[in-house]
């Protein structure tokens, strides 16, 4: 079985939407093996946004992702890396079609309600990066 990292971010966690993302994901037949709320460190960001730290709108970023709690969870089932992004929506919230996560929820590029895993690869370091082996139940 596939897993990826996701989380809602802070704007998700202000409106309470926690709920709401979870259940689209559980609604679609995937399993959560982990979960909790956390509050980013500006250490853990340079981490986790590793490849943006030398772009332009990092700063910014990083004074969002600052801005209060997130819930971080890992999701295990079958592609479940490819459909979550599908489930997400674009980026770009003016971009991202109703009936994605963004396209219903987000109405900025940066507040934008959810974090998810853009690839295996990146899903396993992401994932070794907030949980800890015994965190996870399979």
């Amino acid at each position: 079985m596939e897993r990826s990292l996701v989380f809602v971010k802070p704007d998700g966690v202000k409106r309470g939407l926690i709920g709401q993302v979870i259940s689209r994901f559980e609604k679609k037949g995937f399993k959560i093996i982990g979960i909790k709320m956390i509050q980013f460190t500006k250490e853990l960001s340079d981490k986790h946004y590793e490849e943006h730290i030398n772009k332009p709108f990092y700063p910014n970023l990083l004074k969002y992702i600052l801005t209060g709690p997130v819930v971080v969870f890992v999701v295990e089932g079958k592609d479940c890396v490819q459909i979550i992004r599908q489930m997400m929506g674009a980026t770009k919230p003016t971009d991202a079609l109703p009936g994605t996560i963004r396209g219903d929820f987000a109405n900025d590029v940066t507040q934008n309600i959810i974090h998810g895993s853009d690839s295996i690869e990146r899903a396993k370091k992401e994932i070794k990066l907030f949980f800890k082996d015994k965190e996870l139940f399979v």
